[in-house]
């Protein structure tokens, strides 16, 4: 079969979630070759190998960590020249997106963004995505060179597949331009202990009808009870009651987790366009005419402050 190019997204050699979901993916098209970069590379092929990658190229570098993303591109550019892939698969992270655009610009082939599923075609793999807002679903291919597709998180289940994981050094020249911007700083991220908003299997979002950011330990309780990442609305956001980092919306993250919960959230479409691909989708809101309820599979018209502590309790009664 064909060699499939798959971005490996991790942290010191702890493999992310998203890219375990590329290797199922690829190997629908191909047989996937994982391409890991930065410091703990080498120790991503374990896990690489038991969801089916074949090979693993590594490679390491002061420039990954200095600078942003080009030295990364000169990586993959390196490894799409070195196996000749049927395709190159990214998560579609704003890292994976960027550095997937860099790439298909340098190659000269089309880029398919933001995709929900992939399948074997007749003249290369077809991808599914969900556009306009999520209102339409379409199936495209790329009809000029390789393929260079980035795959939203959620959109497959892991599957375990052991393969050889052969682990191969990649050799990197660095362009002038990688090392154009660098970084100077860096803060880390105040750990809240819950899920990445975007990875999460299961999110609870609260909005305007939560009233103010004293009553967000309502929704903040509810998603620890789920395990759960919490999500704001855009109006949940503007005013203050909750960090910009954690916006669902058009112009906030998207997510497309298993269970979304939206409580005190009206369903406007920019909010919509950033979670309706979700699998199953509940709302709470004490408004029966919400736009929300539209969309959703189960819907409760109740005031959600008498409503979410309940399914709170309910959700912790039956884990106990």
């Amino acid at each position: 079969m064909a060699e499939v190019l798959v971005y490996v997204d991790h942290v010191d050699g702890a493999v992310r979630k998203p890219t375990l979901e590329l290797l199922t993916l690829a190997r629908r098209v191909g047989d996937p070759v994982a391409v890991a970069l930065g410091s703990g590379a080498e120790n991503t092929a374990a896990t690489l190998a038991e969801h089916g990658a074949v090979k693993v190229l590594t490679a390491d570098a002061p420039e990954f960590a200095d600078y942003l993303v080009v030295p990364k591109v000169d990586a993959v550019q390196a490894a799409y020249e070195s196996v000749s892939p049927a395709a190159v698969l990214f998560p579609s992270s704003a890292e994976g997106k960027e550095i997937a655009a860099r790439l298909a610009v340098r190659i000269g082939s089309g880029i398919i963004t933001d995709a929900v599923d992939l399948e074997a075609g007749d003249e290369g793999p077809v991808a599914t995505q969900s556009v306009f807002a999520a209102a339409f679903t379409t199936k495209s291919r790329v009809t000029k060179g390789t393929p260079v597709i980035t795959v939203k998180p959620n959109s497959a289940a892991v599957e375990a597949a052991p393969a050889a994981g052969a682990v191969e050094a990649l050799s990197v020249s660095f362009s002038e331009q990688a090392t154009g911007t660098k970084v100077v700083s860096r803060t880390p991220r105040e750990s809240t202990g819950r899920p990445e908003l975007t990875e999460a299997a299961i999110v609870v979002s609260g909005g305007r009808g939560v009233g103010g950011a004293e009553n967000f330990p309502l929704i903040e309780a509810l998603a620890d009870s789920l395990g759960a990442a919490v999500g704001a609305s855009r109006a949940a956001v503007d005013a203050g009651w909750y960090p910009h980092t954690n916006q669902v919306g058009q112009t906030g993250k998207t997510v497309s987790p298993q269970l979304y919960v939206a409580a005190g959230i009206s369903g406007a479409i920019q909010h919509r366009a950033g979670m309706q691909t979700s699998k199953t989708i509940v709302a709470v809101n004490k408004d029966a005419e919400a736009p929300i309820f539209d969309l959703v599979d189960y819907g409760v018209v109740g005031d959600l402050f008498e409503v979410v502590p309940q399914l709170t309790e309910e959700v912790k009664a039956r884990k106990g």
